[in-house]
């Protein structure tokens, strides 16, 4: 009876023995699965990669105005007759693109008439000056004259002669030429942006407007908008990024060089004035524009491009890179993002490399 129970003890430490030597390489078969699923990084995802390096930089500002194309008010001549008259010719339409001194219109003038007959007439009188001062010499040689005869035909000679000076420098104001018609010529070259003129149009120089506007658009202004509240915001210097409508992909690069510091009675905006260089002449007068104005005179903090960054479960995360096989997930809080640049509150530190390309891969890798 005796030996019933030992050979039961007997057989339930065997079990034991066996159990507990099963288990054992059940744990070590796990240890190495553990490590084969960290994640490491190929070469191939290595190079596809772009490293950058967090670091602080003064923290932009950005303020975005709306405004509209202007012509440069210092190379725009506003092109007014001289004279009176019927438009014989119209060489230029709105929108053509005009050298200094060509011919805008042909005027045939009746106030032209009266300077030509004015000019033949002080011509004549010169003639017949210079011919009185000649006998009044001869006389004066002969006896037959007194001094002061000579002295008043010399006076005579020299009133002729201002008056033909006179009646040619109007006539070259007037840019007159040898059939009586007066020529509008282009005061500076550039592109005629208003126009209002036609053919064969009547006109008086006393109550007539300007005729042409020509605009050299080299470069342009846009006056913007600034609300009251944004006032400060503003000043003279900043940078400023210009788009359109017509080419919402393309930035054109301007500042700012003008705050008018007053406000409009009526829309309560103050006007700052951007100028810029049009190239290609894109940039057209009376044209929508939005304008971003930054400025960098904030303190520093630490910044990162803002395509970097993960927004994901309600929290922004960067991929901070150590090596191919040390990347972490690290959340961290944005204060404000400018353009392309998020600037950190807290979670990083200066210095430290974050992925800056393709990062998104390498999250969902790590975070599925």
């Amino acid at each position: 009876m005796n030996r019933i129970p030992s050979l039961i003890l007997a057989a339930t430490a065997s079990l034991g023995l066996l159990a507990s030597c099963s288990q054992k390489p059940k744990d070590a078969a796990e240890t190495p699965q553990k490590a084969e699923a960290g994640f490491t990084m190929s070469d191939t995802m290595l190079r596809e990669l772009k490293i950058d390096t967090v670091h602080a930089e003064p923290i932009r500002d950005e303020l975005t105005l709306s405004g509209q194309i202007a012509s440069d008010g210092d190379k725009t001549v506003k092109v007014y007759p001289l004279v009176g008259g019927v438009v014989e010719q119209l060489s230029v339409e709105l929108g053509d693109h005009v050298a200094k001194g060509q011919v805008l219109a042909v005027i045939k003038s009746g106030e032209i008439a009266d300077l030509q007959n004015q000019s033949s007439a002080a011509g004549s009188d010169l003639d017949i000056a210079r011919k009185n001062l000649q006998v009044a010499e001869d006389q004066f040689h002969d006896g037959l004259a007194s001094e002061r005869d000579v002295v008043l035909a010399r006076q005579e000679l020299r009133k002729a002669q201002g008056n033909v000076g006179k009646s040619r420098k109007q006539l070259s104001v007037y840019g007159v030429s040898a059939d009586g018609t007066y020529t509008l010529r282009a005061p500076i070259s550039g592109f005629i942006t208003e126009k209002n003129v036609t053919d064969h149009m009547q006109f008086n120089a006393d109550n007539v407007g300007n005729l042409f506007t020509v605009s050299n658009l080299d470069d342009v202004w846009i006056m913007a908008n600034v609300f009251e509240s944004d006032i400060a915001k503003v000043r003279e210097g900043y940078q400023a990024d210009v788009t359109t409508l017509s080419y919402p992909d393309k930035h054109f690069n301007g500042r700012i060089d003008k705050v008018f510091n007053v406000l409009d009675p009526e829309s309560k905006v103050m006007k700052v004035r951007v100028r810029l260089d049009n190239p290609g002449y894109l940039l057209k007068p009376e044209m929508y524009a939005q304008i971003r104005v930054g400025n960098t005179e904030g303190n520093k903090m630490l910044a990162v491009p803002a395509k970097c960054v993960v927004f994901d479960k309600d929290r922004n995360f960067v991929m901070v890179f150590k090596d191919r096989s040390h990347i972490e997930t690290r959340p961290v809080q944005i204060l404000k993002t400018v353009g392309d640049v998020s600037y950190v509150k807290s979670g990083l530190q200066d210095g430290e490399k974050i992925i800056a390309q393709n990062q998104l891969l390498v999250y969902d890798e790590l975070n599925d």
